[in-house]
Parts: structure tokens; C-alpha cells; sequence
């Protein structure tokens, strides 16, 4: 490490946060998570609303697809630039982006200048979905920084729960444009909280510099892939010319990628980080964890209206204890982490148990009760909540502090790619058996859907954990860094 790098360490050492100031931090970084999380949600229920009122109803998907791509492809160009020039003015920057999107999202006269301000939003909301788990990871050691894996978990739950909620409210009995409008004091409020403690935050990497041709690459072979996941199956065929061709330019674009990060001088992303079998294996494990786990949430929903007969607002009801699960699995998690010394066993643990009552899901979900579906959903959540906690802490207890953004952007940017492919899998499943996409509705009078689908769905979403439990058991255990106030392990053995 360089005598910068020492200078500002000793500066942040010198001026150490009081629990107050972190507290103030965390709370402000969670509100802009929020915020980005939300809006992955709170547009659906106002689509209609939002066609209706602008016109050109056939861009509507865009709304919610422009969204999607800009904030999984900035993802890791977030991480390497908090490592260069600091948290404070990167969070700054993500939080200002987000909110100029919801201005020109709120004012839009048209469809597409509203799909444009989502775009923007993303740009930004891509940054804080990455930048709050790196904040924290500044904040707190690894040992302790899992008991903070439930604040995450809570925050998610509470844009899936609210998102609809507020989008609908606002749609129905207000107007569509408070859904972004809503964003502009809340954004402004998270500034101001997390403004002063920030600054004690030290540069991790000030001497160094952004690969600009790197990045480029990267958010080009992103956006081309999220598109071909988006289009397959829905606006054309799987095997058609238009996707197999974006798919082709998509792969150009990686290789010409993968090409720049072993030329560059300063790659994007670290050589030294992506060649660290923790990270390795830690992104990939997410990456399929989460696949199953979106593409459940997905597909669920139609599950419960098609085969049980749940009205739409019921079956959002329903889908409460799936979210509670994952909450209390992550919660559960964090807690139990720095008491293991091999941690990596309450994930695998947890996986092992959610695959099982997947699969029990898959042979019961022709003659099920709600409340069994009711039980089985909330241990899903449960087994795969315990994941995310080990996952994040592993791969930022792997490496650097001046790699801490870099990584935790990679791992941001593989979720993120995992939700996308998770629902684009399962769809094709579902297009596979005569049951339409989540979304175009599968709830007719009279009519009850077969449930062949949905026990492949199922089966699938299984598979897929199976495949994730493999990747973790793959993964190395490193002694997490830090200190709690009982140190004394369990299970040392």
C-alpha cells in the first residue's frame, strides 16, 4: 500500500465514528436503498395508469426494462470509483443521478422521455444498491458486519411489499407522477443525515484511475445481454434471429471486455480480485441463489391465483410469507455467523433445507392447501435468507480494503444479473408448458390452469439451488477479520 493510502488511514484512525455517527450513516444509506429498491416495484401497479395517460402503451415494458439495465450494467463501474475517489462524493453522485431521474420521470410529457428519466434512475440506483453494502463494509468488520444483514433483508421486504401498495395508491386515487415526485425529499433527507460522519471516511485508492474504455465495454456486453433475457420468449422466440443476434454482440462485447481487463494498465476490475476463489465462488453461489429466489417470487403470484384461486390482492398477501422468511433467515444468519467458525455451514445448511421444501412444493403443488403453501414458502425464506449474509461477508472479508468497492460492485452486478436470468429461465419453462408470462395474467373466469408448469417451475427453481449449494460448498473459508463482544466460537470443529 502506498504512502497515500497510509496517510489516509491513519487521518480515518485518528478521527474514529462515534456509534451515533455510524448509526447516522447506515440509517442514511439504507434510505437511499430504499429508494432504489422501491422503484424496482412501484411503477408495475401504475403501468396501466401511466399508458393510458401518455400514450404509446406498446413502450410500457421499457419502463420497467430501462430501469433494470442501466442499474445492473453501472454496478461494478460504482464500486471501483467509491475505491478511487471515496464513498462520500460516489454516494453523492448515485444519489443525485437518482433523483434527476425522478425529475425528468415525473415531468415527462411523453413515453418516451418517462422511459429515458428510468434510465437515469437506474444509473444512480445501480450505485446505491452496490455503495450502502460497501459503506457498511467500511464501518463495521466482517465478524460483525453480518448482524447488519437483516437491515438489508428488511429493506428489500419492504419495497416488495410497499412498492405495489404505494404504486397503486398513487395511480388510482392521486397521480401517477408522485410515484418519482415521492423520491426528491426522501433523496434529499438521506444527504443530509449521512453528510458530515461520511467525511471521516478514508480514500481507499485516491492515486488511482478508472479504466473509461473498460467500463464502457462492460456496460455495452450488459445491456445487450439484459435485453436478450428481457425479449426471449416474450417479444420474440427464444431461437429467433433478433435474439440470437443480440445474444452474438452481447458475447463480442464480453470477450472484448475480458480482453481489456488482462491489457489495461489499471483494469476495471481487479485481476487480483476476480482470481480470488472466494470471490469466485461467492458471486456465482448469489448469482444462482438468486435466480431461484426471483423467479419464485415471480412466478408464485400466478401459482396462487391460477391453481388456488387467490384474487390478485390476496396472492400479494400471500407472497408476505415468503419475504418475512427470507427476513428472518438473513436475520437468523447475521446473528450466528460470528459464533461459527465455520460459518459457510449456516448457508449450506440453509440451502440444503429450502431445496428440500422446494421440492415438496413441486410434488404437493397439484392438491395443496394454502396454508401448506403458506408453511413451505416461509421455509424456502428462510433456508435461502441465511445466504445472503454468508455470501457478502465472505467476499469482502477476501479482500482489501482498497478492493472493498470492486468487489462488493461484482457481487452487486451478479445479483442483479441472477434476478434477470432466474425470471427469463423459469418463463421459458412456462412458455414451454402453455403457460403464459408472468404478467400477461393467467387468471381467467371459470378457468383453472394446469399445474404441470408450475411444478417444473418449481422443480427448477430446486435444480437451480442445488447448483448454488455446489458453488458454495466450492468456496474456500477464510477467518473473518474483527472482533465481537462474546469472541468464543461453537462448532470449532
Amino acid at each position: 500500500m502506498d504512502q497515500a493510502v497510509d496517510k489516509q488511514t491513519i487521518a480515518a484512525a485518528a478521527t474514529p465514528l462515534s456509534e451515533s455517527e455510524k448509526n447516522a450513516i447506515i440509517g442514511g444509506v439504507l434510505l437511499s436503498m430504499l429508494l432504489a429498491a422501491l422503484d424496482q416495484t412501484i411503477v408495475a401497479p401504475a403501468m396501466p395508469t401511466i399508458g393510458r395517460s401518455l400514450g404509446h402503451a406498446e413502450y410500457l415494458p421499457w419502463i420497467v426494462t430501462g430501469y433494470l439495465l442501466t442499474a445492473t450494467a453501472v454496478a461494478p463501474l460504482y464500486g471501483k470509483i467509491s475505491d478511487v475517489y471515496g464513498r462520500r462524493p460516489t454516494v453523492y453522485a448515485a444519489i443525485l443521478i437518482f433523483l434527476a431521474g425522478s425529475l425528468v420521470s415525473a415531468l415527462a410529457p411523453n413515453m418516451f422521455v418517462l422511459v429515458l428519466g428510468r434510465a437515469i434512475q437506474g444509473a444512480g440506483g445501480g450505485g446505491l444498491f452496490a455503495l450502502t453494502q460497501t459503506v457498511v463494509g467500511d464501518l463495521v468488520p466482517p465478524r460483525e458486519r453480518a448482524r447488519y444483514a437483516a437491515w438489508f433483508s428488511g429493506t428489500w421486504a419492504v419495497a416488495s411489499v410497499a412498492g405495489p401498495l404505494l404504486g397503486g395508491t398513487f395511480a388510482q386515487h392521486l397521480h401517477w407522477s408522485l410515484i418519482f415526485w415521492i423520491n426528491i425529499p426522501l433523496g434529499f433527507l438521506a444527504m443530509a443525515i449521512i453528510n458530515k460522519p461520511l467525511k471521516k471516511l478514508p480514500v481507499a485508492a485516491k492515486n488511482h484511475s478508472i479504466d473509461g474504455v473498460g467500463a464502457l465495454l462492460l456496460i455495452v456486453a450488459t445491456a445487450l445481454l439484459l435485453l436478450a433475457l428481457n425479449w426471449g420468449g416474450s417479444a420474440y422466440p427464444w431461437i429467433s434471429p433478433e435474439i440470437i443476434g443480440v445474444l452474438a454482440c452481447s458475447a463480442v462485447f464480453w470477450s472484448a471486455f475480458a480482453l481489456r481487463l488482462m491489457r489495461a494498465a489499471e483494469p476495471l476490475i481487479s485481476l487480483e480480485v476476480l482470481g480470488n476463489p472466494i470471490v469466485l465462488a461467492g458471486t456465482m453461489s448469489m448469482f444462482l441463489f438468486q435466480a431461484s429466489s426471483v423467479g419464485l417470487a415471480v412466478y408464485l403470484p400466478v401459482y396462487l391465483q391460477s391453481i388456488l384461486g387467490l384474487t390478485a390482492s390476496q396472492s400479494g398477501i400471500a407472497m408476505l410469507g415468503l419475504l418475512l422468511g427470507t427476513v428472518g433467515g438473513a436475520a437468523s444468519s447475521g446473528r450466528l455467523i460470528p459464533r461459527f467458525t465455520h460459518y459457510k455451514r449456516i448457508a449450506m445448511t440453509g440451502v440444503i433445507f429450502a431445496s428440500l421444501c422446494m421440492g415438496l412444493l413441486a410434488f404437493v403443488a397439484g392438491h395443496a392447501s394454502l396454508i401448506v403453501v403458506e408453511v413451505l414458502t416461509i421455509c424456502i425464506g428462510l433456508g435461502t435468507g441465511t445466504t445472503f449474509p454468508v455470501t457478502t461477508v465472505s467476499v469482502q472479508n477476501a479482500v482489501d480494503r482498497i478492493h472493498l468497492g470492486v468487489a462488493t460492485g461484482v457481487l452487486t452486478f451478479l445479483r442483479s444479473l441472477g434476478s434477470a436470468l432466474g425470471v427469463a429461465i423459469l418463463g421459458a419453462v412456462a412458455l414451454g408448458y402453455g403457460l403464459p408470462l408472468a404478467g400477461e395474467g393467467v387468471q381467467m373466469a371459470g378457468h383453472v390452469a394446469s399445474v404441470q408448469p408450475f411444478v417444473m417451475i418449481f422443480l427448477v427453481a430446486a435444480a437451480t439451488l442445488v447448483l448454488g449449494l455446489i458453488t458454495l460448498t466450492l468456496m474456500p473459508e477464510k477467518e473473518l477479520r474483527g472482533h465481537v463482544d462474546n469472541p468464543a466460537p461453537i462448532l470449532a470443529e
